[in-house]
């Protein structure tokens, strides 16, 4: 009975690692079905925001007079060096969630391997140390929760880079959830500010507009002038759209985790299934090699 005894060993080891992948796909959901919401709730809030900040840029008299002083997030200069935020997770488990993120800045890094990033989510830092990338910032703990307060920080850092010249743009690299089964990685320009926004498709892919929308005014009045505020518009600006893609990443984060232990819970089921049709071959083998072993025996007392 040593084969049986090894085989139930495995079975109850199989069986234990379903019910923790059972248990963790079913809090995931629960996580991935808060952070849908969250997502899908910041879209109309950041698009607002970009047609707020559109209208402050397109304001003639905030044109003419625009200042590179006041306003050095708007200011455009030839491209010498790319800085790149990339998003990713705290936690593995997620399937190939921080491996697309990846794969996806190995591609827009072609060419431009020395590029300094800026790492959010241990598993995307260790990700991108092990590729031999140039990481020179991290952040990390609060992938599946992000709060404002973390992406004025990542901003904030951002900005400095920018404004103090050591980079002449920053792109956003995060992952777009557009549906529990699908997530998009996918690269935005936050520095400089665009002074034209006309068919940005940032935020096309979700349906968030309607026509008949009641806060969609015609003309915006600005207290102070729209010169004056166009400086805290483009920092908030720039916060707001990190913020919004921490909050798609989180989504996406949990979607994939939540794919990934669905996964291995049916693969756990299906494993324990086979084990159990081959424990009751085994244990037959052996009941008739032993009904057979005894029945030789009383054959040759005869």
């Amino acid at each position: 009975m040593a084969n049986t005894s090894g085989i139930r060993a495995h079975m109850k080891s199989v069986s234990s690692i379903g019910k923790i992948t059972g248990a963790m796909q079913m809090v995931a959901s629960a996580r991935m079905h808060q952070a849908q919401q969250r997502a899908t709730a910041s879209l109309p809030f950041a698009r607002k925001l970009q047609r707020l900040l559109q209208e402050a840029i397109s304001d003639p008299s905030v044109l003419a007079h625009l200042d590179p002083v006041k306003n050095p997030l708007l200011e455009r200069r030839p491209l010498y060096r790319t800085a790149y935020i990339v998003i990713g997770s705290d936690k593995g488990l997620a399937g190939s969630y921080n491996s697309n993120i990846v794969k996806h800045t190995a591609i827009e890094l072609r060419g431009k391997e020395e590029s300094p990033l800026i790492a959010v989510g241990k598993q995307a830092r260790l990700g991108l140390l092990h590729h031999g990338y140039n990481v020179v910032r991290e952040w990390e703990g609060f992938s599946e929760k992000p709060t404002y307060e973390a992406a004025e920080e990542i901003a904030d850092y951002a900005a400095s880079m920018f404004t103090h010249r050591e980079v002449d743009e920053v792109d956003l690299i995060f992952t777009y959830f557009k549906s529990p089964m699908v997530q998009i990685p996918r690269t935005d320009a936050i520095l400089p500010l665009k002074t034209n926004f006309e068919d940005d498709e940032q935020w096309q892919a979700q349906e968030v507009w309607e026509k008949d929308d009641p806060t969609d005014f015609s003309t915006l009045v600005y207290e102070p002038e729209a010169g004056e505020m166009l400086p805290y518009l483009a920092s908030y600006y720039i916060k707001s759209q990190i913020f919004t893609a921490l909050i798609q990443s989180s989504a996406s984060e949990l979607a994939a985790r939540m794919t990934a232990m669905t996964t291995a819970t049916d693969n756990a089921n299906t494993l324990l299934g086979k084990l159990r049709l081959h424990y009751q071959k085994v244990r037959q083998s052996s009941i008739t090699t032993e009904i057979n072993e005894i029945v030789g025996g009383a054959e040759a007392l005869k």
